[in-house]
């Protein structure tokens, strides 16, 4: 069996989720080829080469490669399966990986399996569904197997150690109709919801903007990523981005401690992973309590204040 993974970057440097989703592929097998398309990504395909044990890193670079377009990534996926012949196409779960997993399961005429948490053989896998609350295992027919791989499900391989080969991948984008505009960024010293060590989430147990401003303050001291449930989210209490559950981000952090949160099982779904779940919450009954390692029934706002203080 031969594995590709498609590398997620920002061009400088690989994504953590990239070291994920080659852990999976190394459950695989160990004939694994890691593809790498951008506009300028050295810096991505320098690390990607360094990763132990890959075989082999495909560039597709050009303009055509820039912000990770899941139609020209389509394409040099594409390209490098017709090189190839890969028996396994791996993306992240990531945005791109999301857009463009699809489309190439498409082309290929094969089903897409979306998420893998865990591989048992090379046609089955684990994954879960009804919102999480069930790990399957299932079995696919498909040739190639086209999936995306759910990054807290697996430990990160070391990025150091190896030397792998660099070819340069020919790749003929194909015509659209559109054309990339603008993208609008907002720089922040606070770390990565996907990638945080500690995350500190609130609910509508915050109730309003002071609620989330105090929890805010808590994670700056904390040096904690901010989450937050879909419910607030809608209440546009706090931005998108902060959302956790199975419409938002997948979090496995260090530290996940939930203000306020009730603990519905659309947002478990999201930070169940998480090495050690900490909630906040007076009502006794909350689901949250279940999957949490400490829980304390308490008032959320009055705990927040409280711990801030005390940091």
């Amino acid at each position: 069996m031969t594995i590709l993974v498609i590398a997620e970057h920002n061009d400088a440097q690989l994504k953590s989720s990239t070291l994920n989703a080659l852990k999976a592929a190394f459950e695989l097998g160990s004939d694994v080829d890691v593809l790498v398309a951008g506009q300028s990504c050295e810096g991505a395909v320098k690390q990607a080469a360094a990763v132990a044990g890959v075989r082999k890193v495909l560039v597709a670079q050009g303009e055509a490669f820039n912000h990770c377009l899941p139609e020209a990534l389509t394409d040099a996926v594409l390209a490098a399966q017709q090189a190839g012949g890969y028996s396994h196409i791996l993306f992240t779960a990531g945005t791109s990986g999301k857009a463009a997993m699809p489309r190439t399961a498409a082309k290929l005429g094969v089903s897409a399996l979306t998420e893998i948490a865990g591989v048992i053989s090379a046609d089955t896998f684990k994954r879960y569904i009804y919102a999480g609350g069930v790990l399957a295992t299932v079995k696919t027919t498909a040739t190639p197997v086209v999936a995306s791989v759910r990054a807290t499900s697996f430990e990160a391989v070391s990025a150091e150690g190896g030397n792998a080969a660099v070819e340069t991948l020919v790749v003929t984008p194909s015509s659209r109709g559109f054309k990339f505009v603008s993208v609008e960024e907002v720089a922040s010293d606070r770390p990565d919801l996907l990638t945080a060590k500690r995350v500190v989430a609130g609910g509508r147990g915050l109730f309003d903007e002071e609620g989330f401003a105090a929890l805010d303050k808590l994670a700056e001291k904390m040096g904690a990523a901010l989450g937050s449930t879909r419910a607030v989210v809608d209440m546009n209490l706090v931005p998108s981005e902060t959302q956790v559950g199975q419409t938002g981000k997948i979090v496995a952090p260090e530290l996940y401690m939930a203000f306020g949160i009730s603990g519905a099982i659309q947002h478990v779904a999201g930070m169940k992973d998480s090495k050690v779940i900490v909630s906040v919450n007076k009502d006794a009954e909350a689901p949250i309590f279940e999957v949490s390692d400490y829980y304390l029934e308490a008032d959320a706002v009055d705990v927040i204040k409280e711990l801030t203080e005390k940091l």
